[in-house]
């Protein structure tokens, strides 16, 4: 696509985005436009799926992912260690605690990449620094972590260090997502109290 089309096709998307939210949330957009177009076309937005199997394998506690997807979509499925904000619910005031965080990075993701575009673009409005996309979303995810396959009889360290990023997360994400919902409860729960205690906090 030509970069002028492509660059107006932002412009234009962007302006909906804004135009469709609440009156008050709109006017408190600290980035016009203009600023935000220039933002959401850097590629340092984007993570792969491969850097965020890396964040879930190290258990990076400066990364949080965040779920766009409704609640029922997240119950049935989802990425250790991401929380389920419903792109509906993005802007209710319970979640800026989480969104506002500075040194935290916020990698938004649904089942592929509209709905955490949208999410970035609000969230970067409003002033919200560290916001990244997971590009491709779960469709990605599920096609390269969870569904490739390398075969041949040499493999290259290169390729062994990607197949043990995506076989452990694979294995974490099906461990998981295969437990009821009250030990994923539990499990989570024991994780931030050990976080906590690593950390030299309190229970």
């Amino acid at each position: 696509m030509d970069a002028r089309i492509k660059y107006s096709v932002l412009l234009v998307g962007i302006g909906l985005i804004v135009a469709i939210l609440p009156y008050n949330t709109a006017e408190s957009f600290r980035l016009k436009s203009h600023d935000l177009l220039i933002k959401s076309t850097s590629d340092e937005i984007w993570l792969s799926v491969d850097q965020v199997a890396r964040f879930m394998n190290n258990e990076d506690s400066t990364v949080q992912l965040i779920d766009l997807r409704s609640t029922e979509q997240f119950r049935e499925c989802n990425i250790p260690g991401s929380i389920n904000i419903p792109y509906s619910d993005l802007l209710n005031p319970f979640w800026e605690g989480t969104i506002n965080q500075k040194q935290v990075k916020k990698i938004f993701y649904g089942n592929s990449d509209q709905t955490a575009c949208y999410a970035w673009i609000i969230a970067t409005g409003l002033g919200y620094e560290n916001n990244y996309i997971m590009k491709g979303g779960l469709n990605e995810w599920f096609k390269i972590v969870m569904f490739t396959q390398f075969s041949g009889q040499k493999i290259t360290p290169l390729e062994n260090a990607l197949f043990e990023n995506r076989f452990n997360a694979r294995k974490t994400f099906t461990q998981i997502n295969s437990l009821p919902d009250s030990l994923k409860r539990q499990f989570f729960h024991s994780k931030r109290l050990k976080q906590s205690k690593l950390d030299g906090g309190c229970e």
